[in-house]
């Protein structure tokens, strides 16, 4: 298999998160590729060159050095959002490159997303190029697009779908997220935050979806206007009559991070919340109450890391688990010691004696 020989555009947050998935994959996917760490390039030296010693590539070089660089295959855009279109031209013309994986939003401005548009009329499919839009890559709503396609729910009539985040109600987090407060579309909730929950509408209601009304809410002196905190879009499908809404916070106090979704159509329905990362709901008509389809680790191909039936969000349970065991470094966390182990040995054994004195009374009684 191709050695893949990855090079990052943008050194910030979510290029950690790229590069730990990457490095990741080999624990999962025992068909995995070779990964080869390249380059990585920034504005600041120091923010590139210290990514590079961090996350294991081999080289943190300016721009112009890594758009001559033959040897990357596999490009990661991750710069801030304004600069996705340009990055992807630069990727675009490097030979060497086959796959570009560009985080959303693809571009900020309705010229770069006409030239966008010509470009992919053109019907050059020499370069792959994946968005990044991870949520139908989760079990339960993978499985749920495909079973949505599978069933027969009847045309739509009215839909809801949501996302819903927290923190920036806290003025310290704004400060550090400046460039994410520009007026939209370069910026604000929908841009930032929304895209995910209309990528999922789009997958399963189709393309024909047109917005009838908007709505935004919230202001701090610090947050340019046009830079929406909540805002609400109204939608009417033209191909099969349906309307909803979806709304995209950035200052829904006590939601955290949460993405929802329900379709109501005329045979059924379908929900999903990532409060609960390893299930779907679904109503069909023919059976008249809600069904839970639960999905665990599902991924295809199955993976053994560590199984299929283990729900979505164990994994990051353990790594905190670890991290505790290891630093100390949370003091909200609760520890379980051997005396916590032993009194739950205890409520396993007394159970087992209780279980056994029932099954004796069955007998009797039977």
């Amino acid at each position: 298999m191709e050695k893949i020989k990855v090079g990052f555009i943008g050194s910030g947050g979510i290029a950690k998160a790229h590069a730990f998935a990457l490095q990741a994959l080999k624990f999962y996917y025992p068909d995995a590729p070779e990964i080869e760490f390249r380059a990585v390039t920034s504005a600041r030296e120091s923010s590139r060159s210290e990514f590079a010693n961090n996350y294991g590539f081999e080289k943190a070089v300016d721009l112009d050095t890594f758009a001559r660089d033959p040897e990357i295959n596999s490009v990661f855009i991750l710069s801030p959002n304004n600069q996705h279109y340009t990055h992807l031209e630069t990727a675009l013309q490097m030979k060497g490159v086959e796959r570009i994986y560009l985080e959303k939003p693809i571009c900020s401005t309705r010229e770069e997303e006409n030239k966008m548009a010509e470009w992919l009329q053109s019907g050059d499919d020499s370069k792959k190029i994946q968005v990044g839009f991870q949520f139908p890559f989760s079990s339960p709503v993978r499985e749920a697009i495909n079973f949505w396609k599978e069933q027969d729910f009847g045309k739509p009539v009215h839909f809801s779908f949501t996302y819903k985040h927290t923190d920036y109600l806290k003025k310290n987090y704004r400060d550090k997220r400046r460039s994410r407060l520009t007026p939209a579309p370069d910026g604000g909730a929908m841009a930032d935050l929304g895209s995910h929950a209309i990528s999922m509408m789009i997958a399963f209601l189709g393309d024909s979806l047109n917005i009838t009304h908007a709505l935004q809410g919230g202001s701090f002196p610090d947050v340019p206007e046009g830079s929406d905190l909540y805002s609400e879009i109204s939608l009417f499908d033209k191909k099969t009559g349906a309307v909803g809404n979806l709304s995209a916070s950035r200052i829904s106090a006590g939601m955290g991070d949460v993405l929802a979704f329900d379709i109501y159509c005329e045979k059924g329905a379908l929900r999903y919340n990532s409060f609960y990362p390893d299930r779907f709901e679904y109503c069909l008509n023919s059976e008249n109450q809600w069904s839970t389809l639960f999905t665990g680790s599902n991924f295809q191909p199955v993976t053994g890391f560590p199984g299929k039936h283990v729900p979505g969000g164990w994994l990051r349970a353990l790594k905190h688990a670890h991290y505790v065991f290891l630093t100390g470094n949370d003091p909200m966390a609760f520890i379980p010691g051997l005396k916590h182990g032993l009194e739950v040995q205890r409520l396993v054994r007394e159970t087992a004696d209780h279980l056994e004195v029932f099954r004796n009374k069955i007998k009797q009684e039977g």
